[in-house]
């Protein structure tokens, strides 16, 4: 049956989906592509996202070269991987070093190129081909973009390195030698150009029926606009419709939903919009996919008579019971944006603080809802953030006052100039985050990380950093060198408390994580899954439907840990502020 969505009726050549995590952009964004396809066009479906769970959705292995999905004629999915784009990228800089370049310069490019911020550059780099020449054998290319910190940066690359670019001739940062960018200048040129043209571009805001979904994407929408991107649109995803009249649970989930849609910000109200019902499955698999934009399909029916079977889990209380037996440590809550990691950050906090221990609670999420999550003072516990922009100032100004002295005006504004690059906000961020991790030595530090992309640079960096430490002190009392790498290796010293959804893509994303930390030797403590119906009595078909599917997810995260499974329930009311966190903790 074919889709009826709006957004179908003109596509633009150029979308792209982006959102809060966790609203189901890379199920609406591949669900568009598959209906492009089935209506015989020729569609490459792009994931810029590090996390992305492409791979798991359609069944096919993921490349950095379009891929055929094929039992979808048309269809071709790429994902740009940030490693081996970064690969590619220090191979080309190096090589227009020109034979003339001595190894001792060799060396200093490619440790500049060594961070995070590169791979990044190295991503849009691919992100800036497929804008210009690289798409002209589709009639649509979709982008499943990061959640949405990330995108806007990388969306904000193309301004922000064509004004960089333009009279800097001299130089080298994370980026390697100006002279070898200057040759891609047109290419950034080309993309900026195909961003801000309505005609060629698309921007598709994915939310849910949910008041932080709906005022980031109005912040989202905002943003993207001052960049030139003004051709917009809306979809709200997982509308929920109840058919038991008489099951509190469903009703108080609707209610939840139209409260939050009746107060929807003003920008997003003046965009068309498409709405997506909830679904009795997840969308994993293509017949589910297809699914998703179909038309509303029959009700499914509850032929259960006994609640699902329960996994043995441990409430919230009792995991911050056993945290409260050591008198400091870090605790870090990571996971796939939009999981709850803020919230069960705060309630970890506050049920420090009941247990009587000192607390810091700190987030590095550029989006930072802590705030707004506590709404209130709270006696032993201090709150801060690791803001990027602050951050960032305070480090240009400690740089460029310390090397002034010795500079012509010509140099200060050259150094200034090279300041500019958003690998400084690295480096920046990073010796941010060392300060509150070394806090720990002393109590108990919550630090809500952002989502998965933005907290594994930030582990990059951090390994960075101790790598470069061991070459320099090597053989000089290196055995006393503690790095923040070191602290976050020691289970004695760090805690990390994995956030989930009981649902197959947070579920899959947090695995990978999970796999991403060992490999760095860090052992994640427990998994949380957050926001579950399994504790509920609810007699909606579609919600009992869903049940099915929750309980497959809480048996595969207890695969996943050999700690008990810490399982939150849904509730009717969003948990802001201290009393409502508090009750998280009943």
């Amino acid at each position: 049956m074919r889709p009826t969505i709006k957004l179908l009726d003109q596509p633009t050549k150029y979308m792209f989906f982006t959102g809060k995590g966790g609203v189901g952009k890379t199920s609406v964004s591949t669900a568009v592509s598959i209906a492009l396809a089935d209506a015989g066009k020729q569609v490459l479906l792009v994931s810029t996202d590090a996390a992305s769970n492409l791979d798991e959705m359609l069944g096919v292995e993921l490349s950095n070269q379009p891929v055929a999905v094929s039992e979808v004629p048309g269809m071709f999915v790429l994902n740009i991987d940030p490693e081996a784009a970064a690969i590619d990228y220090r191979a080309r800089v190096v090589e227009q070093m020109g034979s003339q370049a001595s190894d001792q310069d060799i060396a200093l490019v490619r440790e500049q190129l060594s961070g995070a911020c590169t791979t990044e550059i190295a991503t849009f780099d691919e992100f800036a081909h497929l804008l210009s020449e690289g798409a002209a054998a589709y009639d649509y290319v979709v982008f499943d973009t990061a959640p949405t910190g990330h995108t806007l940066r990388l969306l904000s690359l193309p301004k922000a390195w064509s004004g960089f670019l333009e009279g800097n001739d001299r130089g080298a940062s994370c980026l390697g030698p100006h002279s070898g960018l200057k040759m891609q200048e047109q290419l950034f040129k080309q993309a900026l150009a195909a961003l801000n043209n309505s005609a060629l571009t698309t921007v598709v805001l994915v939310t849910r029926p949910d008041k932080g979904a709906l005022d980031e994407a109005a912040h989202s929408s905002d943003e993207l606009r001052e960049l030139g991107l003004v051709n917009q649109r809306l979809v709200v995803n997982a509308v929920f419709k109840r058919s038991d009249l008489n099951d509190p649970i469903a009703a108080a989930i609707e209610a939840v939903g139209q409260r939050a849609l009746d107060q929807m910000p003003a920008s997003l109200r003046q965009l068309s919009a498409d709405y997506i019902s909830l679904k009795a499955v997840d969308s994993v698999g293509l017949p589910a996919l297809r699914g998703l934009l179909a038309p509303e399909p029959a009700r499914p029916t509850s032929t259960a008579t006994q609640a699902p079977s329960r996994l043995e889990h441990h409430t919230l209380s009792e995991l911050i019971a056993e945290l409260a037996n050591d008198e400091r440590g870090l605790i870090m809550v990571m996971g796939k944006g939009g999981v709850g990691k803020t919230t069960i950050a705060a309630a970890v906090a506050l049920g420090l603080v009941q247990h009587g221990k000192s607390v810091h609670l700190s987030t590095t999420d550029p989006a930072a809802h802590l705030a707004v999550t506590l709404n209130a003072d709270v006696k032993g516990l201090s709150v801060g953030r690791i803001d990027p922009k602050v951050e960032t100032q305070k480090y240009v100004d400690k740089i460029v006052a310390s090397r002034a002295p010795t500079l012509t005006e010509a140099e200060i504004a050259l150094l200034i100039e090279d300041l500019r690059s958003p690998c400084t906000e690295e480096v920046a961020v990073f010796h941010a985050f060392s300060r509150v991790v070394s806090q720990a030595r002393t109590s108990f530090v919550v630090l809500d990380t952002a989502p998965t992309g933005h907290s594994l640079l930030l582990m990059d960096a951090t390994g960075a950093y101790h790598r470069q430490m061991l070459r320099e002190f090597k053989g000089r009392a290196s055995d006393h060198i503690v790095t923040p790498l070191m602290r976050l290796q020691d289970a004695n010293y760090t805690k990390i408390l994995l956030v989930t959804l009981p649902e197959a893509t947070p579920v899959s994303q947090a695995a990978a994580l999970q796999d991403d930390l060992r490999r760095a030797n860090i052992e994640p403590y427990a998994w949380v899954v957050n926001k579950s119906l399994l504790a509920t009595a609810t007699t909606d078909p579609l919600l009992r439907a869903r049940l099915d599917s929750e309980q497959k997810q809480m048996t595969r995260v207890a695969d996943q840990t050999s700690h008990a499974v810490i399982v939150v329930p849904w509730t009717a009311e969003p948990p802001v502020g201290v009393a409502a966190l508090k009750h998280l903790l009943d």
